[in-house]
């Protein structure tokens, strides 16, 4: 009954951004990401994925309440590496390994249509 309309948690509107950057200036090198309409399951893959990166020191996110769709993603990285390159490192590996497990899935399915034939 208190619930937000469904489509909240995928739309955005008017003059909202789906990222935004924030720099932290309490400690050095650090960024908070928020990314709106999204939730666990993005925010966990890129915090696994930053935290494979030796450059980055820390990584974390959370999901500020669940009716709020949206994530905030906290990185720190060392000095001659910023956060924004931590990221855009980190989703263009997750694209690279998603495409990698389609291409595996489709290989596995073709062969599983080829011995039934």
């Amino acid at each position: 009954m208190n619930a937000p309309p469904t489509f909240e948690s995928f739309v955005l509107f008017d003059g909202e951004k789906k990222v935004i950057i924030e720099l932290d200036t309490k400690v050095p090198n650090a960024a908070l990401i928020t990314i709106n309409k999204e939730d666990h399951t993005l925010g966990n893959m890129i915090r696994n994925q930053l935290l494979k990166d030796p450059h980055v020191l820390f990584a974390g996110y959370k999901q500020p309440h669940p009716l709020e769709h949206k994530i905030i993603i906290r990185v720190q990285t060392t000095a001659d590496y910023t956060p924004q390159d931590a990221m855009r490192n980190a989703i263009m590996d997750l694209i690279s390994e998603l495409s990698l497990l389609e291409e595996r899935f489709r290989e596995a399915i073709k062969e599983k249509q080829d011995g039934i034939d």
